[in-house]
């Protein structure tokens, strides 16, 4: 279902301004509507035809400044100014740029049109009568403006739309990933043989392994519906997941986490025990090489640094699924995305902070 979704992105705006043909083809079925709706009859015989050529040319000329302009107008606002954020800053700069811009064109080609006519000379410019002969094309100004207006408002909302779907969707997919990256039989199997080794072997340590297993799914059970965590209940689920794991593999596994007690930093949950897993599951832990994991906050990220020791079996691809769920996840915030280092002998991931004020 989330892949189908997927596959129905956002397709970009393209404004019929990009298409040449279609823009003149647009352009003239204007002018011709314009001629139609000021002189009907003249459609009725080939000389009424004939006398309306230069209306039909000035409208047509007209139409294709305004509609331009207009075109112009919108795709420098769209990457700006959001209508669904600031809509009445949208519409204050759109009105008032394209009515300035439609102004100046029309009174510059109606100057232009009716000198080449003789209608005037140079030296007897009628600026008045210009200026009244510019008010019919600001009228059709004000219809392309209603149009455009219209359509990028429409435009956006569809995509702000189409966006939040795709934002529940993607969330809804989470969720179920992590459910069954924490649940999977591979994880529950081995903390069960864990277990039934200790319960005959030390009462006190199987004791000690129900209680941080149950603490862990507990917390993965609490923070399903969440976005974001406090880093301080992260950093002790990273706690309680690692203990859990320094059950089993004793000495062979060594960690260092500070401790925090502030709650204005977040984090997406459950980030750590997928950094944590991968740590754990595709490296050597042995006597002659534990497996060092370090996490600590260094202004406004946590930077989670382990041992780079990878097994025989350890490919890139299988590594990077639990990064990858936790970038898509930092996308989806709008925020700044993770940095991986992985040198000779040491892996990093720089985890940025969300601040709540």
């Amino acid at each position: 279902m989330v892949d189908q979704f997927n596959q129905q992105q956002v397709k970009p705006y393209k404004s019929p301004l990009k298409s040449i043909g279609s823009f003149v083809a647009i352009n003239l079925g204007i002018a011709t509507l314009l001629m139609l709706i000021f002189c009907p009859s003249c459609f009725l015989s080939w000389r009424g035809i004939q006398d309306l050529l230069p209306q039909f040319f000035f409208s047509f000329m007209i139409s294709m400044i305004l509609s331009f302009g207009g075109g112009q107008v919108e795709d420098f606002y769209e990457k700006r100014i959001s209508w669904i954020h600031k809509p009445v800053k949208r519409l204050i700069l759109t009105v008032s740029t394209y009515m300035a811009y439609s102004f100046v064109a029309s009174f510059l080609f109606v100057f232009v049109y009716t000198y080449l006519d003789g209608q005037f000379e140079l030296s007897a410019i009628p600026w008045k009568d210009i200026a009244n002969f510019t008010t019919s094309p600001m009228w059709i100004a004000l219809v392309f403006m209603a149009i455009f207006t219209t359509a990028s408002w429409l435009r956006e909302w569809r995509k702000s739309a189409i966006e939040a779907e795709q934002l529940k969707s993607e969330r809804l997919a989470f969720q179920y990933q992590s459910l069954k990256d924490q649940l999977n039989p591979h994880f529950l199997f081995n903390s069960l043989n864990v277990l039934s080794g200790l319960v005959y072997e030390d009462a006190d340590r199987s004791a000690a392994f129900i209680q941080k297993l149950s603490k862990i799914y507990r917390y993965v059970l609490d923070v399903q519906q969440e976005d974001l965590v406090s880093l301080k209940r992260e950093l002790d689920f990273a706690k309680n997941y690692l203990e859990l794991q320094k059950i089993r593999f004793e000495n062979n596994l060594q960690f260092f986490i500070p401790e925090s007690s502030e709650d204005t930093f977040w984090i997406p949950p459950l980030s750590l025990q997928l950094l944590l897993e991968n740590a754990v599951k595709h490296n050597v832990a042995s006597e002659e090489s534990p497996l060092v994991i370090h996490i600590e906050k260094k202004e406004d990220e946590l930077w989670i640094r382990n041992s780079f020791q990878p097994k025989s079996s350890y490919s890139e691809g299988s590594a990077g699924v639990g990064l990858a769920n936790i970038v898509q996840r930092y996308e989806l915030l709008h925020h700044r995305l993770p940095i991986v280092h992985r040198r000779e002998k040491e892996f990093i991931v720089q985890l940025p902070l969300v601040k709540m004020v």
